[in-house]
């Protein structure tokens, strides 16, 4: 503990004299002294930062932070040394106040109300994201090179250009850039987020000085009319992840569709549980499946569709491939109603020779001729790593004709294809076909029809037991005993998975009471 000084000793020979004369690797012992001694007078506190070395400010801020000094952490918001806020970070940790978050909200509005800003301005964004930039709190321990590397933000996707300065017109007055205030988004009924609503009412007062960029952005079951109110806030163009999980009606899609066409930057999407209305007449219906597939004209980065519970896809997946700007790596289409058409136009769209991740489950495929699945899989044999045909009601022929489209496909690693009603012949073909995929470690398959007792889905765990052991001395004698292959059936009275590897581990339904 330092001794107190005279009042008539000036503020910055005892600023020095506590504080410059430690080294810039001093212990991280004595960096948190330092900051607990500031923190206990709030003048002295808030006074120092315009001369405090860089290395106090995460553990003094920090420590005002876990305390609820709000009027230094509102201070300090505007001296921030460095290009980046992590605050997400710090508020997964300390669980704080609304107080304290508001108040560093305040700071950043206060800083941005000044015509001219303060001469250490470097804050350029403020990360409110909770799982990112983790080890910025606790690299500033005694090195500068750790704390360099928090200097810059991390790179954004693009966005508005910041204004350079003119060299021949230094003497304008050049136009302020704005700061970015980083977040996920998850929008869902019930009580109101009173950090994101006060979040909101700073982004509008200070618009085109503040704005506010979602990485990532889920949709719950929320009225349209508020997430249009929020999405009216956002930069549409710094989204990259979407997840609509809303039993919406087409009309609503269709009513959402033009935020969907803002969101250039756009790299995952994910929508489920689309319906249509009996009451919606044919021209209105078509009008809003146009102005949905259309969006996907304007998403250049898109690299993961994933489509669940779609009620209008059928008679019409063409006309959303036919707007696909860039080749996908991960597909996923489930639990919709396709025709063999559908599943043609997929097997020659050129967007989908890249795959990487290929999800049909759900899809009935029984009645379909099997050459446009093969077509499919051939094309993407190249790069396809993870293949799901679950429950597609694929028979043995059918699977039969696409085996050796799979035996082409090098980089596969899993393989699932349960809930389809295969024999144990075609389970060892398989087999046969795909021993020579080095990179194929797990092979997810179904009871097969040998294993059954009676047409209503019985399993006999014997003979189920038997078969499962033959496929693994297969694989044994072929060089490949570490190659896993499961059996896996939903449960009759559940639905829930069985797996057999050769035991079942069993559902809660076949464990006593």
């Amino acid at each position: 503990m330092w001794p107190k000084l005279p009042r008539q000793v000036h503020f910055q020979d005892t600023f020095r004299s506590r504080f410059f004369r430690m080294s810039i690797r001093a212990p991280r012992r004595l960096l948190e002294l330092a900051g607990q001694s500031l923190l206990r007078s709030e003048a002295l506190a808030i006074a120092a930062l315009e001369e405090l070395p860089m290395e106090l400010f995460p553990p003094l801020f920090t420590a005002a932070f876990a305390g609820g000094h709000n009027e230094i952490l509102k201070a300090m918001v505007q001296a921030w040394p460095f290009a980046c806020l992590p605050l997400g970070a710090l508020m997964r940790e300390q669980q704080p106040h609304q107080e304290t978050f508001q108040a560093a909200l305040d700071g950043l509005d206060v800083l941005l109300a000044q015509e001219v800003r303060p001469r250490r301005w470097k804050l350029q964004v403020l990360d409110l994201r909770k799982k990112a930039r983790q080890n910025f709190w606790t690299v500033w321990s005694g090195t500068r090179t750790g704390i360099c590397s928090f200097l810059e933000p991390e790179e954004a996707p693009p966005m508005r250009k910041r204004q350079k300065v003119d060299g021949s017109r230094v003497g304008l007055k050049q136009p302020l850039a704005p700061v970015e205030v980083l977040i996920d988004l998850c929008l869902k009924e019930g009580t109101p987020d009173e950090s994101l609503t006060y979040l909101i009412k700073k982004v509008k007062q200070r618009r085109g000085l503040l704005h506010l960029c979602c990485k990532k952005l889920k949709i719950f079951a929320m009225p349209l009319q508020n997430i249009k109110k929020i999405l009216k806030m956002v930069q549409l163009d710094s989204i990259q992840d979407l997840e609509v999980n809303c039993t919406w009606k087409l009309s609503t899609l269709g009513q959402f569709a033009p935020h969907l066409g803002q969101m250039g930057s756009l790299r995952r999407l994910l929508l489920s549980h689309i319906h249509m209305s009996s009451h919606t007449t044919q021209v209105k219906e078509e009008q809003c499946v146009s102005q949905f597939t259309s969006q996907f004209l304007s998403l250049h980065h898109l690299q993961e569709l994933y489509l669940d519970s779609i009620s209008f896809l059928e008679g019409r997946l063409d006309q959303l491939l036919r707007c696909l700007r860039t080749p996908l790596e991960t597909l996923s289409i489930t639990n919709c109603l396709l025709s063999e058409l559908d599943l043609t136009h997929l097997s020659q769209c050129p967007n989908v020779s890249q795959l990487k991740d290929l999800d049909l489950s759900g899809v009935s495929l029984t009645c379909m001729s099997a050459e446009p699945l093969q077509v499919l899989i051939e094309r993407a044999s190249a790069t396809l790593q993870d293949l799901d045909l679950d429950e597609c009601g694929i028979m043995d022929s059918q699977f039969s004709a696409i085996l050796p489209a799979l035996s082409r496909c090098s980089q596969l690693t899993i393989f699932s294809f349960c809930g389809n009603p295969i024999s144990m012949a075609v389970l060892e073909n398989l087999l046969r076909h795909t021993i020579g995929l080095s990179k194929l470690s797990h092979v997810l398959y179904p009871a097969p029809l040998e294993s059954y007792e009676d047409v209503y889905g019985t399993l006999h765990l014997g003979i189920l037991a038997h078969l499962h052991a033959r496929l693994k001395q297969m694989l044994q004698e072929l060089g490949r005993p570490n190659m896993v292959w499961f059996s896996a059936n939903p449960c009759p009275h559940c639905g829930d998975r069985t797996f057999y590897d050769p035991e079942p581990i069993r559902c809660p339904c076949y464990l006593p009471a």
